[in-house]
């Protein structure tokens, strides 16, 4: 009787485990991210709550990193105002969090000058975290190591406003 107590309790151990769901989806409940910042010449995103910098992250961004955006498939990470607008917890790249690339002045001058804007602009994780990513690899995207994606995922939240500087 008692081996069986024994093994039925380390069976509910080895279930109640399995439930505690995929360690890639943190918890927070520090202070709001009100706002998302990435100094394109620094390599730098900042997490801000108000005027605070709740976190802060080394970043590349895409293989071509001077200047906006304006085609498809020119490499460049675009500059301005965008919100985070999607997440991809299944992405290629551990998790990611969309930008709202293209804005209508992003179509308008593509437009202008016969140009697809393209899109799927995301800050996201690593493809392969045991290599070290060589600098500025992403097709406009702005990448951070997969730990740190995990915590920008859990933090930030849909609708929260993003501002790209050069």
């Amino acid at each position: 009787m008692r081996r069986r107590d024994l093994l039925m309790g380390a069976t509910a151990m080895v279930t109640l485990g399995a439930c505690s769901g995929d360690p890639k989806f943190k918890r927070y409940s520090g202070p709001e991210v009100t706002y998302v910042v990435v100094n394109k010449n620094e390599r730098r995103m900042y997490l801000l709550h108000h005027d605070q910098v709740l976190k802060s992250y080394d970043v590349n961004l895409g293989w071509a990193p001077v200047g906006h955006k304006i085609r498809q498939g020119d490499g460049k990470t675009p500059e301005g105002r965008y919100t985070i607008d999607r997440r991809n917890p299944n992405s290629k790249y551990h998790l990611s969090v969309g930008i709202s690339y293209p804005n209508d002045k992003d179509r308008e001058i593509a437009d202008a000058l016969g140009y697809r804007t393209g899109g799927d602009i995301f800050i996201h994780g690593q493809e392969k975290p045991n290599r070290k990513d060589k600098k500025d690899w992403t097709w406009g995207c702005i990448a951070v190591r997969n730990r740190e994606i995990e915590d920008v995922y859990a933090m930030v939240r849909d609708g929260t406003p993003i501002t790209i500087n050069p």
